[in-house]
C-alpha cells in the first residue's frame, strides 16, 4: 500500500469489503460486458445478423478483463467505454463487430450505476434489518425497566429504558418503508441511444416499432429488472440518484438521533457503548471512557446528510437530454454516500449489539427526581382523604421551590418527601409517602405499549425477512 498519496477514509476505515466491492472497478466493467451481451442476445433474438457463436465467444470473456488492454487504449481515444469496447474486441475478434451495436456509452454506463445502486440498496436494507433484529431485542428486554424521562433534557415523567429504545426503533421502520419503495422503483434506462428516441434501432431494425418496443424489456429480464424508464433522454433521470441518496440520509439521520442520545447516557453513566479491554479512550486522561462508536455514527451521518445535496444540485441542473457536468459529481457523491451509511449501519448493529444498561445508576437517578413527579399522585390522594386540592396544590409548590433549593444550592439531597410528611395538611406519612414511590406506578403503559410495537409491527418485518438476520459487525478502529 503506497503511504505517498491520498486513501479514502471510507475505504480504509469505514465501509465493508462487501460494500467497497459493489462500487469497484472490477463490477462495473463486468457489469458493463453483461450488458453488451445482454445487448448481443436481444439483437439476435429479434432478428439481427448475429451468430450464436460470438454470443459465445463475448460469455467466454465476460470476467477475464484485459485491463491493461483498455488503460492503453484510453490513453489515446480519451473514452472509457470506448476503450473498454475496444479490449474486449481484442479478446473477442468473431464479436468485435457486434459490441455495442446501435448503443450510446450510457448504454452501459447508466445501467450500471442503477444496477449498482440496486445491489448496494439491498446490502443496505440487510444490514438495516439486522439493526432493527438487534434492537427490537434489546428494547423487549428493557422493556420493564423505568428510567427517567427527558424533555429538552430537563427530568420529565418516567419512561422505560425499552420504550425509549422503541422510539430508535421506529425510526427504522421509517427508513425501511422508504427504502423499500425505492428498490421496488428502481427501473434501468434499457438502449434508447443518443436523445432516448432510439433511432439508430429503428435504423437497424428498418424501421420495424414492434421489435424495438421489446428491446428494453428483454433486456432489462436479462438484467434482473422487470422493467425500464418508459422514457428518458440520453440518460436516466438524474432524480433517481437523487431518491436514492436521500433515503441513505434518512437513515442517517435516524442513526444521529440514536448517537445522541447514547452518548447523553454514557455521559449519565445510565448506558454505555462497548468498550473493549485495551481500548484508551483519551491519551491525557486514562480513566476515561469515550463514546467513539456512537461519536463515528454522528460523523458518518453529517457527511451523508450533507451529501444528499449533491445530487439534488445535479438532477436540477441537467440540460435538456444530456450534459456530462454530472459525471464528476456521481463518482464522488453516490458511492460515497454508499461507503459512509455502510459504516454507519456496522458501527450501529455493533453499539446495538455490545450496550451496556447500568440499573442502579438509572435508578438512583430516577429516584432522586421522582418526588417531584409523584406529587400530582399525592395531592390526589390527599384530596381523597379529605384535603383541599387548591391549598394542597400551593403547599407542593411551596415545598418543591425549597426542596429544589436544597438541591442545587446545598448539593443535598431531595428532601420533598420529608417535608410533605412533616405537613399536617396532607395527613400522610413518611411509610405512606415511600408506598407511592414505585417507579412501576409512574411509566404508563411504557411496557405495554414497547411491547404492542415489537409484536405487533415489529416482528412480522422480521419474521418476513429472517434469511438475511443473524449478521455481526466488525469495525475497524
Amino acid at each position: 500500500m503506497s503511504n505517498d498519496r491520498y486513501q479514502s477514509p471510507l475505504s480504509e476505515r469505514y465501509a465493508s469489503k462487501e460494500m467497497q466491492y459493489i462500487f469497484s472497478p472490477d463490477k462495473k466493467f463486468k457489469t458493463w460486458r453483461k450488458l453488451w451481451i445482454a445487448l448481443a442476445e436481444t439483437e439476435k433474438e429479434l432478428g439481427l445478423d448475429i451468430t450464436q457463436e460470438q454470443i459465445d465467444e463475448l460469455k467466454a470473456h465476460a470476467d477475464d478483463i484485459n485491463y491493461e488492454v483498455a488503460k492503453e487504449r484510453e490513453k489515446q481515444v480519451r473514452h472509457d467505454v470506448m476503450s473498454h469496447v475496444y479490449a474486449y474486441g481484442k479478446q473477442c475478434p468473431k464479436a468485435k463487430g457486434i459490441i455495442h451495436l446501435g448503443a450510446t456509452s450510457c448504454y452501459v454506463g447508466d445501467n450500471t450505476d442503477i444496477i449498482i445502486m440496486t445491489e448496494a440498496l439491498k446490502l443496505v436494507r440487510k444490514k438495516l434489518l439486522n439493526v432493527m433484529n438487534e434492537l427490537s431485542k434489546f428494547a423487549m428486554k428493557y422493556k420493564d425497566l423505568p428510567t427517567l424521562g427527558f424533555t429538552h433534557f430537563q427530568p420529565a415523567q418516567p419512561t422505560t429504558v425499552g420504550k425509549r429504545a422503541s422510539l430508535w426503533l421506529m425510526d427504522l421502520v421509517y427508513d425501511l418503508e422508504d427504502l423499500d419503495h425505492v428498490i421496488r422503483n428502481m427501473r434501468l434506462l434499457g438502449s434508447k441511444g443518443t436523445t432516448g428516441t432510439q433511432a439508430s434501432f429503428l435504423e437497424l431494425f428498418e424501421g420495424d416499432h414492434e421489435k424495438i418496443k421489446k428491446i428494453d424489456g428483454m433486456i432489462a429480464e436479462k438484467m434482473g429488472f422487470d422493467k425500464c424508464q418508459p422514457v428518458s433522454g440520453q440518460t436516466y433521470s438524474r432524480k433517481i440518484d437523487s431518491r436514492v441518496i436521500n433515503v441513505l440520509s434518512q437513515i442517517a439521520q435516524s442513526a444521529h438521533k440514536f448517537s445522541n442520545d447514547i452518548r447523553l447516557l454514557q455521559h449519565l453513566k445510565e448506558i454505555e457503548e462497548p468498550f473493549e479491554k485495551n481500548q484508551i479512550g483519551s491519551s491525557a486522561m486514562a480513566y476515561k471512557r469515550n463514546p467513539m462508536r456512537s461519536e463515528r455514527i454522528a460523523s458518518l451521518a453529517n457527511y451523508v446528510m450533507a451529501d444528499a445535496m449533491n445530487p439534488a444540485m445535479v438532477a436540477s441542473t441537467q440540460w435538456f437530454e444530456r450534459t456530462l457536468d454530472d459525471s464528476a459529481n456521481k463518482r464522488l457523491s453516490v458511492p460515497e454516500g454508499f461507503l459512509a451509511i455502510d459504516g454507519i449501519l456496522d458501527l450501529y448493529l455493533n453499539v446495538v449489539d455490545g450496550l451496556v444498561v447500568y440499573p442502579k445508576v438509572i435508578e438512583s437517578r430516577l429516584m432522586s427526581e421522582l418526588p417531584f413527579m409523584a406529587t400530582e399522585n399525592i395531592m390526589m390522594d390527599a384530596v381523597k382523604a379529605g384535603g383541599d386540592r387548591q391549598e394542597l396544590h400551593e403547599r407542593i409548590r411551596v415545598h418543591s421551590m425549597a426542596a429544589g433549593k436544597v438541591v442545587k444550592e446545598e448539593g443535598k439531597p431531595n428532601d420533598l418527601l420529608s417535608r410533605i410528611a412533616n405537613d399536617p395538611a396532607f395527613g400522610m406519612t413518611m411509610e405512606q409517602l415511600e408506598s407511592i414511590m414505585d417507579p412501576k406506578n409512574f411509566v404508563g403503559r411504557a411496557p405495554q405499549q414497547t411491547e404492542e410495537f415489537i409484536q405487533e409491527v415489529v416482528q412480522p418485518i422480521l419474521d418476513e425477512n429472517k434469511d438475511i438476520l443473524g449478521m455481526t459487525a466488525e469495525i475497524n478502529v
